[in-house]
Formats: structure tokens, C-alpha cells, sequence
């Protein structure tokens, strides 16, 4: 019966997408961004994170079906979801991890390869032009959202680590930078083809956010990025209005030392790994006993227990770092064909974007795999959003130009 009310449950959100996509896939990565597997916790009792979190993702899914009913199918030969697919074969025949089930492993190549198979369906202007608009907006959008709950004292909007501030909104701090950096993303391409004043503001706007969660890794990312930016363009201006930013920071330190990116700097522990040390051997460990094929596509959620001290003492069981993930899910083979896929993929996808627009599209795929080293990117709601946008991206890519922000 449960089975029966899903399906139908399916077909109904098919149905509406049909005719609604564009607020459909609106509200959808508006939805992502606000983490409701964390705030639904806190507000409601529901401690089903990996449910919800596979209704998010099963959710984009059945976008996928909707468009391709109703704009056709695309071919995309290099799709990274092959790897995926390839991973769990693998698994399949080398034997899951122990402890990991078939179904287990199934709804984690769901949520592996979906992010991707937006690509395998045509993607029109106007559908474009929301998934822009939308990453661009939907990081502020998840802070207003926590700010109002946390003004009718349901939820809280920033959280203190070792007496620095970290603004997470309803999910966690990582988590929204993650988004706020896709919003970077997502400027920068919009500001090669179409510069305004309202995606200078959106920039703005993501970077800010970034800086208030304390997040090192996109802070960086993102501030690399835009430098590159600004020196491809000459804009001379802008680069010493950030240079002067800069030194006013360094100026005002002391001032500053609620911000954890300043109070770690000021500690010397701005290159602390955030007791990822303590995790990583683990995936080592798993990742030696099946080197080549690795142990399952889903393999890296249970490689530490949700039941261990360590998960207790750290609030996670994730490994904050793809490349080890992935070489515990598909060894050095499925690890190799994903990354080799992803390379043709954004080569081949971005061959007939302009120069300018073409290299920064490259440049922010590399900045990708940089973070990949220290953050979940692939196996987190983020991935939802920053693949989706790049479709749209790579969708439009023949035009010239994206669709205006």
C-alpha cells in the first residue's frame, strides 16, 4: 500500500510538472537551499535526514521524466551518470560492502547519477533562465527564510564554533556555502554575457554569505575565481576596490574576530583540516581492501557507523572528500572512468561557448575538483543544484549567450 501511495504520489508530481516546470524546478532548488532535512528535524521531530533528502533528489527525477515528455530526449554521450551506472555493476559483481543492502546501494545511484540526467533532456531558454535566476537568488532566499523562523523563535539562524559565529540559516554552514558558491558560479557566467547591475548585486551578495559561514574552501575558491575574472576583463577599478577591502580587513582584524575565517587566521589555524583527519583512515582502510572496484555505489554512508562515537562526537559519518568516497564506492577504476567523463563532458559541452565565457565554464569545473578534495560536492543536495545549472549552461551554450539573470 505504501508502495502504491508513492507511485501515485509520483504521477501526480509528474502530472504538474508537465504543465508547471519552470515553478516547479524553481521551487525545487529554492527547497534544496533551505536543507530541509535539517530544519524539518528541529521544527517537527523528523530525524528521517536520508529520507528526505531522497525525496529531494527522487523529486528531481521525476523533473527529468517531465521534461523529456515534454520537450524529447538530448544525446549526451560522455554523461558522468555512466560512471555511476558502472560503479554499481561493479559492486554488484565484486560484492556491497557489509552492511550494505541492494536497495541501499539502488537509491544511492539514484541520487548519485540524477544530478546528471538533466543533461540527457532537451533544456529550453525559458527554463534556462529560471535555474539562472533561481542559484543565483536561492542562497539569500534560504537566509531570509531561517531569519523569519528564527524571529518567531522556531529555528536559529547562526551557530557559535570554539566563540566564532558561522551563519548556516536552517542547514548547515558548509552546506549554504556550498550554495552561495554555485550562486558565484552562476554570476560570473551571467556577468561574461549579460554584466548588470543586478548580478554584481547577487555576487555581492553570495560572497557575503560565504564569508559569514566560515566555509575556507569556496571563500577561496570564490575569491580566486573573481580575481581571474577581474583580470580578464582589466577591470582595474574593481581590483583595487578589492585590494583595499582586503587590507581594511587585515586593518580591522581585531574587530573582525567574530568571523571564523579572521579568528582562525588570527590562531593560525586557517589551514586546519576540522578533524577530517579522524575520518579520513577510515575510508583509507575500506578503500585497501578492494582497491580496483571498490565496495558498491553507497558504500561511503556506512563505512562509519551513524551508531559510532566518532559519528556522535563529530555529527557526521561523511567522508569531506569525494576523491576517497568514490574510491571506496567504485575503487580505482569507477574513480578514474568518473573523472575521465566529467573532463569529455565540460570539453565537449562547452566547445561552442565563446572564448571568455568558455575558459571561466572550464576554470569553475576546476575549482570543482579542488573542492572536492575537502567537501561532500557530489554526494550533497548541492550537487543537485550545481549540475542542473551547468546542463542549462552547456544547454545554451550553441546561443552565445545564457539567458538574461
Amino acid at each position: 500500500m505504501t508502495l502504491l501511495l508513492v507511485v501515485l504520489l509520483l504521477c501526480l508530481l509528474l502530472g504538474l510538472v508537465l504543465f508547471h516546470p519552470r515553478p516547479a524546478i524553481a521551487l525545487w532548488l529554492l527547497a534544496l537551499a533551505t536543507s530541509p532535512d535539517a530544519w524539518a528535524d528541529r521544527l517537527a521531530g523528523i530525524a528521517h535526514h536520508e529520507m528526505i533528502i531522497g525525496t529531494l533528489k527522487s523529486f528531481g527525477v521525476v523533473l527529468v521524466a517531465a521534461l523529456m515528455l515534454r520537450e524529447g530526449p538530448r544525446r549526451d554521450r560522455y554523461n558522468p551518470a555512466f560512471a555511476f551506472a558502472a560503479m554499481f555493476l561493479s559492486g554488484l559483481m565484486h560484492g556491497l560492502y557489509p552492511g550494505l543492502s541492494l536497495l541501499s546501494s539502488l537509491r544511492s545511484l539514484i541520487g548519485s547519477a540524477g544530478p546528471f540526467l538533466f543533461s540527457f533532456t532537451r533544456l529550453p531558454a525559458d527554463i534556462c533562465a529560471t535555474v539562472v535566476k533561481t542559484v543565483l537568488w536561492a542562497p539569500l532566499f534560504a537566509v531570509l527564510f531561517s531569519a523569519a523562523l528564527a524571529a518567531c523563535g522556531l529555528d536559529h539562524l547562526y551557530v557559535l564554533e570554539q566563540g566564532a559565529l558561522r551563519l548556516g540559516a536552517t542547514g548547515q554552514p558548509p552546506y549554504l556555502a556550498g550554495f552561495a558558491l554555485i550562486g558565484i558560479y552562476a554570476g560570473l557566467m551571467q556577468w561574461l554575457t549579460a554584466p548588470s547591475r543586478l548580478v554584481l548585486a547577487a555576487l555581492a551578495v553570495n560572497f557575503i554569505i560565504i564569508l559569514l559561514t566560515g566555509a575556507r574552501a569556496p571563500l577561496a575558491i570564490a575569491s580566486v575565481l573573481i580575481l581571474i575574472l577581474l583580470i580578464l576583463q582589466g577591470r582595474l577599478v574593481l581590483l583595487a576596490a578589492a585590494g583595499a577591502l582586503l587590507a581594511a580587513a587585515a586593518l580591522f582584524s581585531s574587530w573582525l574576530g567574530f568571523l571564523r575565517i579572521i579568528d582562525l587566521t588570527r590562531l593560525g589555524e586557517a589551514a586546519d583540516l576540522s578533524n577530517r583527519t579522524l575520518v579520513w583512515p577510515y575510508f583509507g582502510t575500506a578503500f585497501l581492501q578492494s582497491p580496483w572496484v571498490g565496495w558498491g555505489v553507497g558504500a561511503g554512508k556506512i563505512i562509519i557507523p551513524v551508531s559510532s562515537q566518532l559519528n556522535t562526537a563529530l555529527g557526521t559519518n561523511a567522508a569531506h572528500d569525494e576523491y576517497l568516497r568514490l574510491g571506496v564506492e567504485g575503487g580505482l577504476l569507477g574513480l578514474a572512468l568518473l573523472i575521465v567523463l566529467i573532463i569529455l563532458w565540460v570539453r565537449r559541452n562547452s566547445a561552442l561557448m565563446p572564448p571568455m565565457p568558455r575558459l571561466m565554464m572550464r576554470l569553475i569545473f576546476i575549482g570543482f575538483a579542488v573542492h572536492s578534495a575537502t567537501d561532500n560536492t557530489m554526494i550533497a543536495t548541492t550537487s543537485s543544484a550545481f549540475f542542473l545549472w551547468a546542463s542549462c549552461i552547456f544547454a545554451n551554450a550553441g546561443n552565445g549567450s545564457k539567458p538574461a539573470a
